[in-house]
């Protein structure tokens, strides 16, 4: 997997695009800055908004070449973030470090999905807040019809809401519902597609 994001992000335009997600921005613009991990990260644009907001930024990703770009985007919007290169269980985040963890569009393996939410569940501060959203199993649908809307072909990857309440069970459900919503983010996530968008907070 690391080459295919990193031929992805090796492009001199960044995948998709450098404005933040909508829905993160909306929910960011409600919570007082604090620590904040983003998991999946790519190419920065998640992470340098809320930057620019007074977050203390951590992310991660498997791509090099996804954090060169995030690095340079920081430096052109005048932030700091700090960014590892790896696989979650190798790297050194501390247990009940985080306010915030956002996970946007972060399509892990169906091999190690549920073991990532659980571990991610265990990098969060009680009363702690996780903002999601990404693409529901019904996606698939959307995919077909309309390629550039982009996401994953294999359907173990792509998520249910019964599997969100599985994987945060200990967590107060804030917001919680499947929608069509018409993406508009770079070059790969174009048109309507169908999402999970989830905030919750941990009890």
């Amino acid at each position: 997997m690391e080459s295919f994001w990193n031929d992805r992000y090796k492009q001199d335009e960044f995948a998709y695009g450098k404005k933040p997600n909508d829905f993160l921005k909306q929910q960011l613009a409600t919570i007082k800055p604090g620590n904040i991990l983003f998991p999946a990260e790519g190419e920065g644009r998640n992470a340098v908004h809320a930057a620019s907001l007074g977050w203390n930024v951590d992310a991660f990703d498997i791509s090099l070449e996804g954090k060169k770009k995030a690095l340079v985007l920081a430096d052109i919007e005048e932030t700091k973030i700090h960014y590892q290169v790896g696989y979650l269980p190798d790297l050194d985040y501390e247990d009940e470090t985080f306010n915030v963890i956002a996970l946007i569009y972060a399509h892990f393996p169906a091999n190690i999905k549920a073991e990532y939410h659980k571990m991610l569940c265990s990098k969060l501060k009680k009363g702690g807040i996780v903002i999601f959203e990404a693409f529901s199993k019904n996606h698939i649908d959307f995919k077909m019809k309309n390629p550039k809307v982009g996401g994953p072909s294999d359907l173990a990857v792509l998520y249910s809401k019964e599997e969100i309440i599985s994987y945060y069970k200990d967590f107060d459900i804030i917001e919680l519902k499947e929608k069509e919503i018409e993406l508009n983010e770079g070059l790969y996530h174009n048109g309507k597609g169908s999402v999970i968008r989830f905030v919750g907070q941990k009890k």
